[in-house]
């Protein structure tokens, strides 16, 4: 039997969503007995590979290059999950958004810089306007709402996309 394409993304947030990830423990095994980790912080994978059967993505789209990889993710990828609140709501990271990006970088870079002084261009990618969720850019086949979803909710929806469901989530996530 084929195992499954699973691949993380991890794009502006904190990571709790991937901590979270890893708190299904030993629970891990399971799930890599019938998927190939293909991509993500814990596969050394440079590029983003095709026909990937579930990818679970995390954090909210902020930069030109959160915008480009979430695209190449919808199109390499059978589901896409939209995983904790910045991914469906942009959470933290649309605290900036009634902020102008460049007044945000003149405060952090010039006027809280104690040396080099000056808005950092190589190598940085470029912000958008505002921070926004995974759906303002690309389809979303599932929400999982939490900051972070538990452990136990995460490999419930492994779980359930691996035996070819999608999750009924009414009493396993709630947001914040």
């Amino acid at each position: 039997m084929k195992k499954a394409r699973l691949a993380t993304l991890w794009l502006d947030g904190c990571s709790g969503c991937h901590m979270s990830l890893l708190d299904i423990d030993e629970a891990i095994i399971a799930v890599v007995q019938r998927a190939d980790i293909v991509y993500g912080p814990l596969v050394d994978a440079q590029e983003f590979p095709v026909d990937v059967d579930v990818a679970i993505v995390e954090g909210a789209v902020s930069s030109q290059d959160d915008l480009e990889k979430i695209k190449r993710v919808r199109e390499r990828s059978r589901i896409l999950v939209a995983l904790g609140d910045c991914a469906i709501t942009g959470n933290v990271p649309s605290m900036r958004n009634r902020f102008l990006v460049k007044t945000i970088l003149e405060r952090v870079y010039v006027e809280g810089a104690d040396a080099q002084k000056g808005i950092p261009t190589d190598g940085v990618p470029t912000l958008l306007k505002q921070a926004i969720p995974l759906q303002d850019v690309v389809k979303v086949d599932l929400h999982v709402p939490g900051c972070p979803p538990s452990a136990s909710a995460i490999l419930f929806v492994l779980n359930e996309l691996l035996d070819g469901r999608i999750p009924d989530l009414g009493t396993k996530v709630r947001f914040g």
